[in-house]
């Protein structure tokens, strides 16, 4: 690994930032030119990176790293100390996310030693990943369907991903489905009558989300969305602020009649969100907004209505109410009203692999799986030191912690 160079990103340093962010432009577009990949929006991604801006910075430390080799960036990871997870799960167990690299095993094996030694400099004992940057934003590294365009907002990689992550010892800790739904195809009959049973009989109204009223609408989805998803693997509480970081933006890709919340004597008990797949606009403006990114992007959201398909991200349901078919209610609702506009259909998750009671009432409206995603896992050997001393400026960068003060990354 000697013809290797690692450089230690500092969230603070503007440019070394956009040529982290700027790393996966080259592995796609040079290394792997029959790729599926959609560029971000390149001013989305710093403010995802802004400690100042992002709130999950409040309870966590990010480091991150670039790889170069030959005189070039070819690779990229981040590690990651989130407070919220170790204090829900009472272990002592870290992230990686953000992994590019190009196929060679001298740079993601660089990469991976540095993410390692300064996990364990912070006394974790186990490395989780890829997330960018905890399992509320994208996770999981695809191991199939490389041919497929990826669905709105879900990673997407070269197949020799897994290889290079499992060639550093990692295993698998757990699979993520993506499921395909074809509109085309009629929702089963028999699932029908059994929505609008269960509708009547729990006195279930669903209405659409009120774009008018978002803020208050954003807090009441936030009332279920801890709970709804607090039992599952590798679940992290979200904080409001962070929860309304995540849905601020979520306007530009959701048509008003989608956003769901399902009510029962006027109290929101469930909520679904399914985001209109932009990923064809996106392409086009290859993560640039200006100067003129913004107006073809509404050109042909608003004008040319190019959108035809969608993608289900959120389904919860508040407890106490699980197990009684409002699942079903939101998931008919939205099937009826993502038709209605002309879509032909979409994608649903991702679940988890276990998940068997979602991913069978996935299975009963005719859905498919269509992609697969793995999350790796491997055990660390916490240091006593503070500070990874093998890999200079290795600070990481906290709102929490202040003694981090403005060095990190």
């Amino acid at each position: 690994m000697r013809d290797v160079e690692i450089i230690k990103v500092s969230l603070r340093d503007r440019k070394l930032v956009k040529r982290f962010i700027r790393v996966p432009w080259t592995i796609h577009r040079e290394f792997f030119p029959q790729t599926r990949w959609v560029p971000p929006l390149l001013m989305d991604r710093q403010e995802f990176l802004d400690p100042d801006k992002n709130p999950f910075f409040d309870h966590a430390e990010v480091a991150l790293w670039i790889a170069r080799k030959g005189g070039r960036d070819l690779g990229r990871i981040a590690a990651v100390k989130d407070q919220a997870w170790l204090d829900f799960h009472g272990d002592h167990t870290g992230y990686f996310g953000m992994f590019e690299s190009v196929d060679d095993p001298a740079i993601a094996g660089a990469l991976f030693d540095a993410a390692r030694r300064w996990l364990e400099a912070r006394g974790l004992d186990q490395m989780i990943g890829p997330m960018d940057l905890s399992t509320n934003y994208q996770c999981g590294a695809l191991i199939d369907a490389f041919d497929r365009d990826p669905g709105m907002q879900m990673p997407y990689n070269p197949p020799w991903y897994g290889a290079l992550i499992e060639g550093q010892g990692l295993e698998k800790a757990k699979d993520l489905i993506q499921w395909g739904i074809d509109l085309g195809q009629p929702i089963p009959p028999r699932v029908v009558r059994i929505a609008e049973k269960i509708r009547k009989r729990e006195g279930v109204r669903v209405r659409a989300m009120n774009f008018d009223d978002w803020d208050a609408e954003v807090g009441r989805a936030f009332e279920v969305y801890n709970a709804a998803w607090e039992r599952n693997w590798g679940f992290v509480p979200v904080s409001e602020a962070e929860f309304r970081f995540i849905a601020k933006d979520l306007k530009l890709v959701l048509d008003p009649s989608l956003p769901l919340m399902a009510e029962v004597d006027g109290q929101p008990v469930a909520f679904a969100l399914t985001i209109m797949n932009i990923n064809p606009s996106l392409k086009k403006l290859d993560g640039k907004l200006a100067p003129f990114g913004l107006l073809r992007l509404l050109w042909d959201l608003k004008v040319r209505k190019v959108v035809d398909s969608g993608r289900l991200i959120l389904l919860g349901i508040r407890e106490g109410y699980r197990r009684r078919g409002l699942d079903s209610i939101l998931f008919l609702e939205m099937a009826q009203r993502a038709k209605a506009l002309g879509w032909w259909g979409g994608e649903i998750g991702w679940t988890l692999e276990d998940n068997h009671m979602v991913n069978r009432a996935i299975q009963t409206f005719g859905c498919d799986e269509v992609a697969h995603y793995r999350i790796y896992q491997q055990a660390l050997t916490p240091t006593t030191h503070q500070r990874d001393e093998a890999v200079q400026g290795n600070e990481g960068i906290s709102n929490a912690d202040s003694s981090c003060g403005g060095e990190g990354g």
